[in-house]
């Protein structure tokens, strides 16, 4: 595996080596960071993978929980030349219990993959995906998701405010619109040690992650990663009073 760049519009194309054939992204929400993958630099993935004659994973992870603006067409829909594996799971919109997921591929390739499945698995848990199929055409998981989106989006608001307003000193909130997490990264400057903040947060009860456990290539920039998907909007500001006691201790 090989590492590539982000940026604030996604992947740069320009830096995949131009040996490699599969290029796996997260475009409507990049993990960590969260940034979303602009237009522009789709069509030049699409260009690159066309000419490279390549394949692009597209997981679509979290994309129903966005929060701002209209939902982001898949890369997916704007493949021509049959490139794009669009995978995605319900693991995120129902419980990770439920364990299914499903993939929509190129015509190609689809011959390849069910014969993989066929050798892996050939059945799958079929009770469970055809109580989930009813789940969907009865509209439930339509209806689930507006309430879940609706609750999230609190938890993403109030995580934002608090920390652009009582952690400035410290950390810059990486810009997003979607997903069940915030990314920030160290503010230039701050004399903090992060790794000890996140030791010091699990000590008192706050379960976060420094933004480097992620990185590919080290050294990273410094900065944390907070999760809100089983956080209740109860335990929110408990939770980021003690994260800024952490940043305050001088021990």
């Amino acid at each position: 595996m090989v590492g590539v760049p982000v940026d604030a519009d996604g992947i740069d194309v320009s830096a995949i080596p131009r040996a490699a054939r599969l290029v796996y992204v997260t475009p409507s929400h990049q993990f960590p960071l969260g940034v979303a993958m602009s237009l522009e630099r789709r069509i030049a993935l699409l260009a690159w993978a066309s000419s490279h004659r390549a394949v692009v994973v597209e997981d679509d992870y979290d994309s129903e929980f966005r929060f701002q603006g209209r939902p982001l067409d898949p890369l997916q829909s704007l493949d021509r030349d049959g490139r794009v594996i669009y995978v995605g799971s319900f693991s995120k919109v129902m419980r990770p219990v439920v364990r299914l997921g499903f993939l929509v591929a190129p015509a190609s390739l689809q011959p390849a993959l069910r014969a993989a499945k066929q050798l892996t698995d050939s059945s799958g848990v079929l009770p469970t995906q055809a109580a989930l199929a009813r789940f969907i055409d009865e509209g439930l998981l339509a209806k689930h998701i507006r309430k879940a989106a609706r609750e999230y989006a609190g938890r993403h608001e109030r995580i934002v405010s608090t920390l652009r307003r009582d952690f400035r000193r410290w950390l810059d909130v990486i810009p997003s619109a979607a997903g069940l997490h915030v990314a920030a990264r160290l503010v230039r400057g701050a004399t903090i040690d992060v790794e000890r903040v996140v030791a010091r947060a699990q000590d008192a009860g706050v379960r976060l992650y420094p933004l480097s456990r992620f990185s590919f290539e080290q050294p990273a920039a410094p900065g944390l990663v907070l999760g809100y998907g089983v956080m209740p909007m109860s335990k929110i500001d408990e939770g980021l009073r003690r994260l800024r006691d952490c940043f305050a201790a001088r021990r």
